[in-house]
């Protein structure tokens, strides 16, 4: 909390890794229709090269484009953050696919992460349709995402769209010793504004931009999600809850009953919290033709 306190106030950080060509240029990112943007710690390796293999695979879906890009920062110190950036600057030789700053990859640090890359998006993808911001450990049926956003028969990305699985009247954590820790000399309010946990949510790159605005008065708060409630409160803007987001895990009808039945999986859109066999697992067990299941529920 205290290094956060410190660098509250710094926006500007050098970039490391830089993609200024992904959206193939300012005029022409509006053929970009999903960005999925995941962030990412140095260390997630791993978890990088599993995604690029899964759903985060760039490609045409339904006629349109999926593109990816990983953020992060720096992190360890000497030899470690040595050894850290240069597996990055391989990562991004060979796939084009990070955008890394020069600021230290914490959890506190998340919302500055966020608010980098809007700017970034705002100079370099400023056309891009819609995007899913969200975890490297999260199952994400991509192709459920871009069949919901091109069901959104008034909305081509130029409108306001920002679902997740919602959060409401949800105070702030006032003992120390959380992870989620917020002192009221930091954040006064008994209550944060509507927000989605940001695990995984949705929107457009109209509401994109409108956070990306708001944020240059708001300042930084270290719980990400929370902050771009904020965000769209300022905005006058709200959110939206959808079935299909399980920011909190998968509950299963019965105990007696296999939790990771892909059946289960098949109709949603996002889950968190994914260990890399059980994705790998879960990606190719949803897009098997030959995937027999009953009484599905629709979202």
């Amino acid at each position: 909390m205290k290094d956060f306190l410190y660098y509250r106030h710094c926006r500007h950080f050098p970039m490391l890794l830089d993609l200024p060509d992904k959206c193939g240029g300012t005029d022409l990112s509006s053929d970009v229709f999903l960005l999925l943007v995941i962030k990412s710690a140095p260390s997630n390796h791993v978890h990088r090269e599993l995604l690029r293999k899964t759903w985060a695979n760039e490609r045409q879906q339904n006629g349109v484009w999926i593109r990816r890009v990983f953020i992060t920062g720096t992190r360890g110190s000497d030899f470690e953050k040595e050894r850290l950036n240069k597996v990055l600057e391989l990562e991004h030789s060979q796939y084009k696919d990070i955008l890394q700053w020069h600021f230290i990859d914490t959890f506190q640090n998340l919302t500055l992460k966020q608010v980098l890359f809007f700017e970034w998006m705002e100079r370099n993808c400023p056309k891009a349709r819609f995007l899913f911001n969200g975890d490297d450990d999260v199952f994400v049926n991509t192709n459920n995402v871009v069949t919901y956003l091109q069901s959104l028969e008034d909305n081509d990305g130029s409108k306001h769209l920002f679902a997740g699985h919602s959060m409401l009247k949800i105070s702030p954590i006032r003992t120390p010793w959380s992870k989620y820790f917020l002192p009221v000399q930091v954040y006064k309010p008994a209550a944060y504004p509507p927000y989605c946990s940001g695990g995984g949510i949705i929107l457009s790159g109209y509401t994109a931009s409108v956070i990306y605005n708001m944020s240059q008065s708001i300042i930084l708060l270290p719980i990400d999600d929370a902050y771009l409630g904020m965000c769209l409160a300022k905005a006058g803007l709200g959110i939206q809850s959808h079935q299909g987001v399980k920011s909190f895990g998968m509950d299963v009808p019965s105990k007696h009953v296999n939790a990771h039945d892909p059946c289960f999986y098949k109709e949603l859109l996002m889950v968190h919290r994914f260990l890399a066999e059980r994705l790998y697992y879960m990606w190719h067990s949803v897009n098997d033709p030959n995937l027999k299941c009953f009484g599905n529920i629709k979202y």
